[in-house]
């Protein structure tokens, strides 16, 4: 079935202003306070309510491959993979789909392609061409303890190794403590190595025990100079859930309120199907607004999840449902 282009027509990414950030507002990260009761009644009323459909969904689901994340972060990755993986970021859907859609000259691509630092050149050689940045993980992925020193000198030899974006993980005892200064001052030596690269800060929501200290968290993070805040690195228990998102959307809409700077968000792991994608993204719309859903501003950390989205899109276009190992992503 062809899609409308003007439903799903790639629109221009936003003139954003990176984020240079702002001094520590102890009075603003004190006064947090969060309803957790009110936060689950919003995230199930984006649940419970009829989701978009048909042509609607369709185009949706091709926003989301657009501000899609690539990753592979395992510890048999291989430079086959990685170059399995860079391919799918180039063509992340199949050419019949392409074509019964009607949207060849969209050029779908994905957002970005993460990794660790080994395969940063494989990959930038692979997509070379392409304008996909390339991610690399940093600061001790995933636990973030090693010294600070040796976090920032990773950093430095990511962003060295030609990484436009940098994911960088917190130390979460700074939260656990309330050392919102000593978060504040980590966040900004990360931005000061990063250079003209994205920093893309992952809070560990799973492992912060409160909304309040994911509250917290996001605004310092961010008053730090944090381009992106991001919920996991996906190795926790607990990965992006709908309050989290919900939680740091508003986070980033107060500081935008406070300094003019929007800031992007980006759930990661956990995220599945598309159905909880679209939930996602519904939620962002209607907190923040369309201007949001752009990958300067949103991506989503989830690669398995192109496969259930690849899926949909056939059946939109065909009618059938196919197996899932028809869609493989690498």
């Amino acid at each position: 079935m062809p899609l409308d282009k003007n439903y799903n027509r790639r629109e221009m990414d936003p003139v954003i202003v990176k984020n240079s950030g702002s001094p520590l507002k102890l009075e603003l990260i004190n006064e947090v306070r969060i309803n957790k009761s009110a936060v689950e009644k919003r995230c199930a009323s984006v649940i419970n309510r009829r989701t978009v459909k048909k042509h609607n969904q369709a185009a949706w689901l091709l926003k989301a491959i657009t501000c899609m994340d690539l990753t592979t972060l395992s510890g048999d990755d291989t430079e086959s993979r990685v170059l399995r993986l860079c391919n799918k970021a180039k063509n992340p859907l199949r050419n019949d789909l392409l074509e019964d859609l009607g949207i060849e000259d969209l050029n779908i691509k994905v957002g970005g392609v993460c990794v660790y630092h080994q395969f940063i050149r494989t990959a930038l050689d692979n997509l070379q061409g392409f304008n996909i940045p390339v991610v690399a993980v940093s600061t001790g992925f995933p636990a973030g303890l090693t010294p600070k020193k040796t976090k920032i000198l990773e950093i430095k030899e990511s962003v060295r190794s030609g990484a436009q974006e940098i994911d960088i993980v917190i130390s979460r005892r700074h939260v656990f403590s309330g050392n919102w200064n000593k978060l504040y001052d980590e966040i900004s030596e990360y931005k000061e190595a990063s250079g003209n690269a994205l920093l893309k800060t992952i809070l560990a929501t799973g492992e912060l025990g409160t909304l309040k200290n994911v509250a917290k968290a996001s605004l310092v993070c961010m008053m730090a100079g944090a381009d992106f805040i991001k919920t996991s690195t996906g190795k926790e228990t607990i990965n992006a859930t709908l309050p989290f998102t919900l939680v740091m959307s508003r986070a980033i809409r107060e500081y935008f309120e406070l300094t003019g700077f929007a800031v992007g968000y980006k759930p990661a792991g956990g995220i599945s199907s598309a159905k909880d994608c679209l939930s996602h993204m519904i939620l962002i719309k209607e907190e923040l607004g369309s201007k949001w859903l752009n990958p300067s501003l949103f991506r989503l950390g989830a690669s398995s999840l192109l496969s259930d989205i690849e899926r949909q899109i056939e059946h939109f276009a065909t009618g059938q449902y196919s197996s899932f190992n028809r869609h493989g992503i690498a």
